[in-house]
């Protein structure tokens, strides 16, 4: 099993969730997340993206505080090993836009799952 973490931008949650669910993958959780790359991201861009006031007000807040962190979303996707290319390919095809910014993908070994419900353990339990 594996764990697909994927940071992307927070206007592609939906047009990615959809995706996932074209091949199969309906499982994820999302969180909202605050954060930066390595290398420093020209603000104004937002606005050429047509940043909505919800996001420009996030971002101005952050900027406020010095902590200049960007609004973005983190998915969380268990997946069986084989399916981890697919996945991992659908999520870089919606969301590359080949700008700075665009997101990472983590991939992690999970040792072991559990479901509450049925105790079910290791893959059955996804």
């Amino acid at each position: 099993m594996k764990e697909i973490i994927a940071i992307i931008r927070m206007n592609k949650v939906n047009v990615t969730k959809k995706a996932l669910a074209d091949i199969g993958v309906c499982g994820l959780h999302a969180m909202k997340v605050m954060g930066r790359g390595k290398i420093h991201v020209d603000l104004s861009l937002l606005n050429d993206m047509g940043a909505t006031e919800e996001i420009a007000g996030i971002v101005s807040e952050s900027l406020s505080k010095g902590s200049r962190l960007i609004p973005k979303r983190m998915l969380s996707i268990l997946v069986q090993d084989n399916e981890v290319d697919k996945v991992v390919n659908t999520i870089i095809s919606v969301n590359k836009e080949g700008n700075k910014g665009d997101g990472k993908i983590f991939i992690c070994p999970v040792l072991d799952a559990a479901r509450v419900r049925t105790g079910e353990r290791g893959e059955a339990a996804i």
